[in-house]
Order: C-alpha cells, then sequence, then structure tokens
C-alpha cells in the first residue's frame, strides 16, 4: 500500500501491523476495537501470520508471552474492561523482559463503563496495572496516519529494549477514518540470542520465565530493567509543542481531544488571546522537559482531558509549581468542544487579570 487510502483506524492499526512483520495476533471482542481482530482474521494468515481468537483476554496475554518468547514480532488488542484484564499478563511479559505491542481503544468507565470514548485509562496505562516495579512506554496517536507511524516504530521501540509497549487511543480515533498512506520502515536489527525457539545447535538452551527466587538475583535483574528505562526516558520521549513567545497560556492534551484544543486556540487567536499547544506523543515516558523551557509570556497551564484528571498529575510533576496548573474534563464519554475549552481559557485569564 503505497498510496493515501481512506480508512478506519482500528483498520490501519492493523494493516501496519502486518506491514511491520506482526506474525501472531492473539485477542477477544470488545468494543470499540474490535475491527481491529475483524481485520486481523481476514488478513493475517494469508500473509503468512497467525491469528487466534482466544477464549479470554487473560488467554489472549498468556499467549502473547509464549509467541514473543520465540522471538516473533507479536500483538494484541483489547478496550479499556480487556486491557484491565491482561495486567497480570503485561507484568509478566514486562519481568520476562519481552517485546510485544498491545493497543488499547479506550472507553468509559470504571468497570465495564460505557462504549463511548473517554481517556480514563490514563494511569492504567503508564504506571502499570500489574504487580511489581516495571514501566511500558506508552504511544497516544491524535491522527490516523500516526496510527499507522507508531505501529512501526512501537514494534522497533519493543524489540531494542525488550519490553511491552502499549499504543493507547480512545473509541473516537479508532473509528473515525481519515486518508493514509501506509509506510513501512525496515525493521531494526535487534538482538535475538536470548530467543527460545528450540534452535540449540549452536548455543545452550534459553529460558524465558519471570521467576526470580533469590532476592539478591532479583534485585540485579530489576535495576538493570531500570537503567533501561531510563535509556528509554532520555531518548525516546515524544512531544508536540507549538507554544510560541507572546503566548500568554499553554494547554496540555493528547489524544483526539488536542485536536479539538488546537480548533479551541485557532477561535481564541481570532479575538486575540494568544495560545499554544502541548501534545504529548509518548505518555510514558512523559515529556517534563517541556515545561522546563517555556516562553517568558506564558503565565498558565490548562490541562484537557476526557477524564476527571490524569495526566495533570503528570503536568503538574513537570511544571514543578512554576505555573499554575487548571484542569478542564469531561467524562463518561461525554466529549468536549472547542467553545468549551475557549470559555475555561478566557475564565483563566480573565480571572488572572484580576
Amino acid at each position: 500500500m503505497n498510496k493515501r487510502v481512506l480508512m478506519k483506524g482500528n483498520e490501519v492499526i492493523a494493516e501496519a501491523a502486518i506491514q511491520a512483520g506482526c506474525k501472531a495476533f492473539f485477542g477477544y471482542p470488545i468494543t470499540p476495537q474490535n475491527e481491529i481482530p475483524e481485520y486481523m482474521s481476514a488478513h493475517i494468515e494469508r500473509r503468512n501470520g497467525i491469528f487466534v481468537q482466544a477464549e479470554s483476554e487473560v488467554a489472549a496475554i498468556n499467549m502473547c508471552y509464549g509467541a514473543a518468547a520465540t522471538g516473533a514480532r507479536v500483538m494484541t488488542g483489547s478496550s479499556s474492561p480487556g486491557m484491565a484484564l491482561k495486567q497480570e499478563g503485561i507484568s509478566y511479559m514486562s519481568g520476562a523482559d519481552l517485546p510485544v505491542l498491545m493497543v488499547n481503544v479506550s472507553r468509559c468507565g470504571p468497570g465495564l463503563g460505557g462504549i463511548l470514548p473517554a481517556q480514563g485509562d490514563y494511569f492504567m496505562a503508564t504506571r502499570g496495572g500489574g504487580n511489581g516495579d516495571y514501566r511500558t512506554p506508552v504511544f497516544a496517536p491524535a491522527y490516523i496516519q500516526e496510527c499507522s507511524d507508531l505501529v512501526f516504530h512501537s514494534f522497533d521501540i519493543a524489540e531494542k529494549y525488550r519490553t511491552p509497549v502499549m499504543i493507547l487511543l480512545d473509541g473516537m480515533l479508532g473509528q473515525m477514518m481519515e486518508p493514509v498512506e501506509i509506510r513501512p520502515t525496515p525493521p531494526i536489527e535487534a538482538d535475538k540470542s536470548w530467543v527460545a525457539d528450540g534452535n540449540t545447535d549452536k548455543r545452550p538452551p534459553n529460558i524465558v520465565n519471570s521467576l526470580s527466587l533469590l532476592g539478591d538475583v532479583l534485585e540485579q535483574q530489576n535495576l538493570k530493567r531500570f537503567e533501561k528505562y531510563a535509556e528509554i526516558e532520555r531518548t525516546e520521549c515524544m512531544v508536540e509543542n507549538t507554544v510560541k513567545d507572546g503566548d500568554e497560556i499553554a494547554v496540555v492534551a493528547y489524544g483526539v481531544p488536542a485536536r479539538i484544543v488546537q480548533n479551541a486556540i485557532e477561535e481564541l487567536s481570532a479575538e486575540g488571546i494568544r495560545a499554544g499547544l502541548i501534545r504529548p506523543i509518548t505518555l510514558w515516558p512523559f515529556p517534563y522537559d517541556v515545561f522546563k523551557s517555556l516562553p517568558a509570556s506564558v503565565k498558565y497551564i490548562l490541562v484537557a482531558e476526557l477524564s476527571m484528571g490524569q495526566m495533570v498529575e503528570d503536568v503538574k510533576l513537570g511544571v514543578n509549581g512554576k505555573y499554575p496548573v487548571h484542569f478542564y474534563g469531561r467524562c463518561g464519554g461525554m466529549v468536549f468542544d472547542p467553545s468549551e475549552i475557549a470559555d475555561k481559557v478566557r475564565e483563566i485569564i480573565k480571572g488572572g487579570a484580576q
């Protein structure tokens, strides 16, 4: 596929994964990500891969564990409650240093909630819902083109650092359609000497697991793993920053809501209120450093999320008291529109001027 075509976000993710060399998809149906397994079931097997609809989300993530241990590029997809069920398996794969791509097309909660879009999975994605000390790189696309590009990048990050990687998007992006060009990139040359593929002619047998009964051994394993995480924080952070000198307020948002915020910024510009957008593309590692070099004209920070406030905590850590941090959120599947964000900006600036 080397031309722009109109595709749905979920289908783009599946097609990009196949072109990125995904050899196995394990999943279980749940709205609003169902087009991913549907597309995989129709296309991956005739392109030298396998598709398995598992009996549950728990089974799917453990199938990923086994397949990833062979060194194959492996992927699973789900939505919020299903991803919650996968957390034990994600912890196990992190403890075994296994590369796998996980896609969460999130919906509203808690619990089963509803099928409307939301961003209430930020804590689960960036802090990890499983046990133990681990981190998971998380990418948050805002455009369908970005969905495609980040699939290729995420597989590379997973293999480079031997870690599970998540792409987190809300149901809007999974369901909407936009023109996209799927642009394959050559896979990185990753060390695969660790794989358990049965090929022991030229090496001793490999054992892949997360069990370590000796405290001093496990401590060293964890310390080494966190050296890897520190390298990810230093080198793999991604952010879009449109804040310019003269802007009075920086609005922080990710995913599709960032596009809504951009419309609000344009509306405010027409009346002389200058604002800029900070859009984290990696939610972990979070782009804390972007708040250290904002123009002197910036006086306020506004965080806009489709949640009761989760990313706002990371923004406050990055700001470190330098600016007042305001929050505007909708939840339950309700999506704010540009006028709501514009009104909140006006309120903040008016209050600051008094």
